[in-house]
């Protein structure tokens, strides 16, 4: 009697294949990040234009958090003045983030927001909480000394 449960999740596992490779990333250079579409990808070139990566870094003064910009449901920029931008590839998607018309809550505790740390997003209309996302490393680009363009 084995045999027919068998079958059973044989054809479950069949007929769900096709939903489940719906759901893996296609297209990426990286495990689970959703592939740019071409306007993210020009907004983060622009950005990161000229600029050089440094040494991954753990935590980000709240002071540096200012000025965000929303890449993808994958990625945020911090800007720091125009010689120095902090790329944070979050760890997992956040559905909604790229929209850029939800509310950012950042779940901080101290004066700095690091990796690990949570955000979720808030319907700016109807005020309903959405995702909860957690931030990866910040990683700064630099000018490199004596670019002055």
């Amino acid at each position: 009697m084995a045999r027919p449960t068998f079958l059973c999740t044989a054809a479950l596992l069949a007929a769900s294949a096709p939903f489940l490779t719906g759901c893996a990333p296609s297209g990426t250079a990286e495990a689970g990040a959703a592939a740019l579409t071409p306007k993210q990808a020009e907004t983060l070139d622009k950005q990161l234009a000229g600029k050089v990566a440094g040494k991954p870094e753990t935590c980000l003064p709240s002071y540096r958090s200012n000025d965000v910009i929303r890449v993808s449901d994958n990625i945020l920029l911090y800007r720091s003045g125009g010689n120095l931008v902090y790329r944070n590839d979050l760890k997992g998607s956040c559905p909604g983030l790229a929209r850029d018309s939800d509310i950012m809550v950042i779940e901080q505790y101290g004066s700095q927001v690091c990796n690990g740390d949570f955000f979720h997003l808030v319907d700016r209309s109807s005020g309903i909480r959405g995702p909860t996302c957690v931030f990866g490393d910040f990683v700064p680009y630099r000018k490199p000394a004596g670019d002055a363009g």
